[in-house]
């Protein structure tokens, strides 16, 4: 999941949530399942380039919001989120990856040791497997941890935030350019681009601009959330071709405690979660319980899209494919 939703997030579990919990839309009214992020064979594995070139280093670089970091190797590397994981694999230098965030659940990193659980990142575990670098976001913590590993000697380059597609591009090139491979950056730069291009030049054509709200549930912590301006939804939902109804009914917070009133306002046609936080509410028959569900045309015609936890707002290598599942959910096979 995309890295702020996850620093907005342990704020709003302090939230005293309220609540247990338009004109319809051209797509079909039947609830949906999870994301297409898998091969074609049904896996779920990441593509990488087949050529990353060999690295050159050592290379000197800017951690976002930071100082100027110096990577002299980088032959055991511990990216500390899920997306930077995904990124470092896709340009083809996955073999170098020594651990893990619980967020990295594609097939090639599976089977390596975690070592970050939802931002909470164990120094010690990191500094055990000896890593060259360590790639963070700007919400990984907690600060002491980060401060114990910069101290042991071992760079660590802050990566700046996923707020949109607008951030693929930078985002694998700063990660490239550290990594001493920037043409490889480039090149899985402009592929991501091009295949998000091609997945909007090809949403079917339709009517009206379907009204969709993202919400964030974890029902075994009872938090239930609608996502506003500051979600990291935004810019996905518009490229679909749909309106976010939390940012446009006036939602400015990343997230709001969901009422019934909020989302009677918000009045969405299509409801967009992740799959873990679905299952989290005992699946659509739990999500349309939540007070103001039912209440929406979306709860009405049970209109849900989901999209797997790992990928939905990461905004990297297989953005593209999360967009496709989105337009696919959202429009059928409409031509």
């Amino acid at each position: 999941m995309r890295t702020r939703l996850a620093g907005a997030l342990l704020s709003a579990l302090a939230l005293t949530l309220t609540g247990c919990g338009g004109s319809a839309g051209p797509a079909p009214t039947a609830a949906t399942g999870a994301a297409g992020t898998n091969g074609s064979d049904g896996t779920d594995r990441v593509e990488p380039l087949a050529s990353p070139g060999k690295p050159r280093l050592p290379v000197t670089v800017r951690s976002f919001g930071g100082p100027r970091t110096t990577v002299e190797k980088a032959d055991r590397i511990v990216p500390l989120s899920g997306s930077l994981s995904e990124i470092v694999f896709t340009l083809g230098l996955g073999d170098r990856v020594v651990a893990r965030d619980i967020t990295a659940t594609f097939d090639q990193a599976r089977e390596l040791p975690v070592v970050t659980r939802n931002h909470d990142v164990s120094a010690e575990s990191v500094l055990s497997l000896h890593p060259d670098l360590v790639l963070a976001e700007s919400t990984t913590g907690p600060e002491e941890a980060m401060e114990q590993i910069r101290d042991a000697g071992v760079p660590v380059l802050v990566v700046a935030p996923a707020r949109g597609l607008a951030d693929v591009g930078p985002r694998i090139r700063t990660v490239a350019d550290a990594l001493g491979v920037p043409a490889a950056g480039k090149r899985l730069a402009q592929r991501s681009q091009d295949r998000i291009a091609a997945v909007r030049k090809a949403i079917p054509p339709h009517a009206d601009h379907p009204r969709v709200a993202f919400l964030y549930l974890r029902g075994s912590a009872s938090v239930y959330l609608i996502g506003g301006r500051g979600s990291g939804a935004t810019s996905l939902l518009e490229a679909a071709g749909a309106v976010d109804a939390g940012a446009e009914s006036g939602l400015d917070k990343d997230f709001t405690a969901i009422t019934t009133e909020a989302l009677v306002r918000t009045a969405p046609d299509a409801i967009l979660v992740m799959s873990k936080g679905l299952a989290s509410v005992g699946g659509t028959d739990g999500l349309v319980k939540i007070p103001g569900v039912a209440q929406t045309p979306a709860g009405t015609k049970r209109r849900v899209v989901s999209v797997e936890d790992g990928v939905l707002l990461n905004y990297g290598p297989r953005t593209d494919q999360v967009l496709r599942s989105l337009v696919r959910q959202l429009y059928g096979d409409a031509r």
